[in-house]
Formats: structure tokens, C-alpha cells, sequence
């Protein structure tokens, strides 16, 4: 099976202002996770309009980059929402 590279565009973790805390991915629901994942990576595409690449191959890159430490889940005190942002 031939290996994805899709490139992913991350908010900045400061880009926001953003007050929260980093969430530990082995501590959310894997089901919860793919529903945060999904409702990224169908903001983030739809800004893009990348249509080369199905869904579930775009969660599951998220996916691996979150496991990765290449991004990470943040919870926001301040929008009280969850978002994915590079790791530095």
C-alpha cells in the first residue's frame, strides 16, 4: 500500500491568542478523536479546496501527525473549543 504525504496547513498555536491546555491524545475517546479530526480536516480542506485526497485518508494523516507529535490537540479556555495545532 503506498504511503500518504498530505500536506497540512496548522493554525499557529499563537495565531489565536490562544489560553488553553494540550490535550493527551491516548486520553480521548478514539471515536470523539476522529469526529475532532473530521471537523478539522473538513474546515481546513474546505478553505484549500483539495479534493485529490478522500476523507478518511485525510483523518488518518492527521491522525498519524497527532500521534507523530507533529501537531497536537489544544483545548481553548477562553473559545472553551478544542483545535489541532503544530507542535514546536
Amino acid at each position: 500500500m503506498e504511503e500518504l504525504e498530505i500536506e497540512i496547513w496548522y493554525d499557529e498555536p499563537d495565531s489565536h491568542n490562544e489560553n488553553g491546555i494540550e490535550i493527551p491524545i491516548d486520553s480521548v475517546n478514539p471515536e470523539t478523536m476522529r469526529n475532532l479530526i473530521s471537523e478539522f480536516v473538513t474546515r481546513e480542506w474546505e478553505e484549500l479546496g483539495d479534493a485529490s485526497f478522500t476523507l478518511d485518508q485525510k483523518i488518518e494523516q492527521v491522525r498519524l501527525q497527532l500521534k507523530d507529535r507533529k501537531a497536537k490537540l489544544v483545548f481553548d479556555l477562553t473559545t472553551n473549543s478544542c483545535n489541532i495545532v503544530t507542535s514546536k
